[in-house]
């Protein structure tokens, strides 16, 4: 095996692993997106409720181990005298924040990178095409569509993998700011209630 050919079948491996971890953060952040938006809803549902949500309904709501249950948690277990409330709601948004856009770096990082990988495997497939035109000359044409047709494989695969990496990326991007944004309301509810 020539060491184009190494390099060739390293680079169809990498986007093969590149696409495994994309997928992987794509499941992960669905479930997580899904389970956090739930539980956001339904405690604001029994925050915003005017009687107050029945103890054992927010209790239950409460040991849910989302980021939203974890948010309301944190901040109705914080002790009266730990500064004041809005402080202690941005401190409690810094620390929970970070789990919500957790991992999307790493669908970020497979956008950019597919595409180049693809690339790659591109030039390699070329550069194999010429080495078989070098060899045999034009009397061997199925080394050479060979060739080439790897080349366009590796530039489809590569693209494939970034565009739809881009779609769920840009997707999760927006699914975490309404998350974010629904974990504010929720402290500021918290924070209300915890006054009343």
């Amino acid at each position: 095996m020539n060491y184009v050919q190494l390099l060739h079948d390293m680079a169809f491996y990498a986007m093969y692993i590149a696409a495994g971890l994309a997928i992987f953060v794509i499941i992960e952040r669905q479930i997580f997106f899904w389970i956090s938006g739930r539980d956001a809803r339904q405690l604001l549902a029994a925050l915003e409720d005017p009687q107050g949500a029945p103890p054992a309904q927010m209790a239950a709501l409460l040991k849910r181990q989302s980021v939203a249950a974890n948010v309301v948690r944190q901040f109705a277990q914080a002790p009266q005298g730990s500064g004041g409330s809005d402080d202690l709601a941005e401190a409690i948004y810094i620390t929970n924040k970070e789990k919500v856009v957790a991992r999307l770096w790493i669908l970020d990082t497979v956008v950019t990178c597919a595409p180049l990988l693809g690339l790659v495997g591109t030039i390699l497939g070329i550069i194999d095409t010429f080495a078989v035109l070098s060899s045999s000359g034009i009397s061997d044409p199925a080394g050479v569509s060979r060739g080439i047709g790897t080349a366009l494989y590796a530039t489809a695969l590569g693209i494939s993998i970034a565009l739809g990496g881009l779609l769920f990326y840009n997707f999760y991007r927006e699914s975490a700011d309404r998350l974010s944004d629904r974990l504010k309301v929720l402290l500021l509810r918290a924070a209300l209630s915890k006054k009343a």
